[in-house]
């Protein structure tokens, strides 16, 4: 759910900030000290390139960092998931999903199908025993929606032309 943390809205970002964010998108160092490597990319210490990054995550403006990976490109299965969950069962329902190992993302929605979300395994069997136990669990049937067709699209969001 989203951060309506005051110092998020009201942040201010400096042009180092900016730089960083435009690195870390899709070209973020994979070396020993990769803040160090940034730090010398933007003109900062390794220390300073660091907190930048600590204080953007603090502020809610960087959500994760951490790689991605073409899962279907590992052998891996996902699907996308939506179920009707009555509003008394619906944290007993969320605290299950979000406790699968599998779950990337999830959603609540104004709609029907009130949580949606997203779950990866090692096989398709994995995917769908997973989702059993869920809804024997918490007792909601789950739509499994698996994609038929992948759609990846890159977006960078520049940072320095803001």
């Amino acid at each position: 759910m989203k951060n309506n943390n005051a110092s998020e809205n009201s942040y201010e970002l400096n042009l180092v900030d900016k730089k960083i964010l435009d690195i870390i998108q899709t070209k973020f160092p994979l070396a020993p000290r990769p803040y160090a490597v940034i730090g010398d990319m933007v003109g900062v210490s390794e220390v300073e390139a660091f907190e930048h990054v600590r204080n953007l995550k603090k502020v809610g403006i960087i959500r994760r960092l951490g790689a991605n990976f073409q899962s279907q490109k590992l052998g891996f299965r996902s699907t996308l998931c939506a179920a009707k969950v009555s509003e008394e069962n619906l944290q007993t329902f969320i605290a299950d999903v979000n406790s699968q190992k599998g779950v990337t993302h999830n959603y609540l929605r104004k709609h029907e199908y009130n949580v949606w979300f997203t779950l990866i395994a090692s096989s398709w069997d994995t995917v769908c025993e997973t989702l059993a136990g869920i809804s024997e669990r918490t007792g909601v049937e789950i739509l499994n929606l698996p994609a038929k067709k992948l759609y990846k699209i890159r977006v960078d969001f520049s940072m320095e032309d803001k």
